[in-house]
């Protein structure tokens, strides 16, 4: 079950809201009114009777209690941070499932809540980012990747190694590791082994990770079009990025391609990591530190 927070915070400072103008324009008046009335008709003034008919209704008080409270949570979630939680190992070793990052709102420009539709450009995309955006193909179902292709590009990948308009990306390799994604147990798990390399998209230079063992998709190149962008995950060999996406529902040159409008931020930092089992296990601030 997928529960919309942004929409129902939209609806809770709209209603919290609505409530504290109707009891500034209209229900705090009245009491004055009555109160007035009261000590002006009353020879002696009971100061019970005063404290009633001053009295705010219930869901008035907690209308105007909350209301800058979730207007405050709306603003910052919505224009400035947004926090999240990392569930997959798509983005190691950049990113361990458990990190809890800080998403940017304000790099790629300023969008309204829930529609998530440009109405002030601050900066783009660009080449080597690490993004949050909502998945094409089930917009309920936040993502995170790298930014791989800009509009225009021509992206291509073949024998485990990315070409970025017909140039390969330049990676070196850094280290071999053991393999901790195989299950233990496995007959393969004492051999299993990854490369770690350091590539470099535009300007960033990163972490990636490639399995020694592990089956190679075909070749293929794809065209980013206008309002587009390509994303593919830090740990290639285990990531449902755009080189795998396809749905039935939109024209195949958008396969794989993340619109604009589904961009939710730049992630730039990891701010705690708590894994699973969380009740078996302490949150860590020693991955604290800046996204590459």
């Amino acid at each position: 079950m997928h529960i919309n927070f942004p929409l129902l915070l939209v609806i809770a400072v709209a209603v919290t809201g609505l409530l504290a103008l109707l009891d500034l324009l209209w229900l705090a008046p009245a009491r004055r009114r009555a109160v007035n009335a009261y000590e002006s008709s009353a020879p002696v003034v009971d100061p019970g009777t005063l404290q009633r008919l001053n009295k705010e209704p219930l869901l008035v008080e907690y209308g105007k209690s909350f209301f800058p409270v979730l207007a405050v949570v709306l603003i910052l979630r919505s224009f400035l941070v947004e926090p999240f939680q990392i569930p997959s190992g798509s983005m190691k070793p950049t990113l361990e499932v458990g990190d809890f990052i800080l998403v940017n709102k304000f790099s790629y420009g300023i969008r309204l809540p829930v529609l998530d539709t440009r109405i002030i450009p601050v900066g783009e995309p660009q080449r080597g980012d690490v993004m949050v955006f909502r998945y094409p193909n089930d917009p309920r179902i936040n993502y995170i990747k790298r930014v791989v292709g800009l509009p225009g590009d021509r992206i291509g990948y073949a024998d485990k190694q990315l070409f970025v308009n017909g140039e390969p990306v330049e990676r070196e390799l850094l280290r071999t590791v053991a393999d901790d994604e195989v299950p233990a147990g496995h007959p393969l798990q004492a051999l299993a082994r990854v490369d770690i390399y350091q590539e470099q998209l535009g300007d960033a230079v990163h972490e990636a990770r490639y399995k020694k063992v592990s089956q190679t998709p075909p070749a293929r190149e794809w065209m980013v079009p206008e309002g587009h962008y390509f994303m593919v995950g830090d740990n290639r060999d285990n990531s449902n990025d755009s080189r795998y996406w396809s749905s039935a529902d939109m024209p195949t040159e958008l396969w794989g391609m993340v619109p604009d409008n589904y961009i939710v931020g730049k992630a730039f930092a990891v701010w705690m990591h708590w894994p699973e089992p969380k009740l078996k296990n302490l949150p860590s601030f020693s991955r604290v530190g800046l996204i590459d």
